[in-house]
């Protein structure tokens, strides 16, 4: 399985706050890949490098081969991003969002489809202020998805839904990988790590402590859980 990303000694800072601090980790072909950390570890502004929002103040990114900031409107076209604060006007229409992002790319997804695989189908004069938490997201998928990327970074995908809703959305993101789709997934939510993920960056302030699979991080910290194996490795609270 070749890698589609590759991060080396990313260091970014805000003044005299450390986001980043030394974050190396590759993500392979087909897989999910995790970043896993409390809010304010650094994983916002590790992806953010990672598609080419931020510059990094040192180290070096790969996306599919390219750099994103040199290479920004290639990566672009090949990765979807769903980020933690994405939000619509409330009054746009989950149509005219679909055609809106359908424009951005040369061979777009056929947007009917895509809701109608995402659980949105008859939605499409709905305006988004009038959907629902769950909805909302699954618009997020989709408008994710519409430009046919070989890979999708989603941040924080599932914050504010209640579990039904938070299932719904696990099942969807196991479906989009088995479609061929690597996915990043950002999370501080350790249930949603341990059921999706393939493997796991664990960053705590800025730094990535350990990599591996769920099944890895637990059997090294010698506890039951993901979320106990957390606190046993960054010495915090989950």
């Amino acid at each position: 399985m070749g890698s589609v990303i590759e991060v080396e000694h990313l260091h970014k800072s805000y003044g005299g706050t450390v986001a980043v601090d030394d974050v190396s980790f590759t993500v392979g072909q087909g897989e999910i890949f995790g970043i896993l950390g409390r809010n304010g570890a650094g994983k916002t502004t590790t992806v953010e490098c990672l598609v080419g929002l931020r510059r990094p103040d040192r180290g070096t990114v790969r996306v599919l081969g390219r750099d994103p900031q040199r290479d920004h409107a290639e990566v672009t076209r090949r990765v979807g991003v769903q980020l933690q604060d994405s939000q619509l006007p409330e009054r746009l229409r989950v149509g005219e969002a679909m055609r809106l992002y359908q424009s951005f790319y040369p061979e777009p997804a056929d947007s009917r489809e895509l809701l109608a695989q995402l659980g949105l189908a008859g939605r499409e004069r709905t305006p988004y202020g009038k959907l629902s938490g769950g909805q909302k997201q699954r618009l997020s998928i989709a408008l994710a998805l519409v430009g046919r990327p070989r890979i999708a970074v989603l941040d924080e995908l599932t914050t504010g839904l209640d579990p039904h809703a938070r299932r719904d959305t696990w099942d969807l993101i196991a479906g989009i990988r088995a479609g061929g789709v690597t996915i990043v997934l950002v999370t501080h939510f350790m249930p949603e790590a341990e059921r999706l993920c393939d493997r796991i960056a664990l960053i705590d302030a800025g730094r990535v402590l350990v990599t591996g699979s769920p099944g890895e991080l637990i059997a090294r910290a010698g506890q039951p859980t993901l979320e106990d194996a957390f606190v046993s490795l960054t010495g915090r609270n989950a």
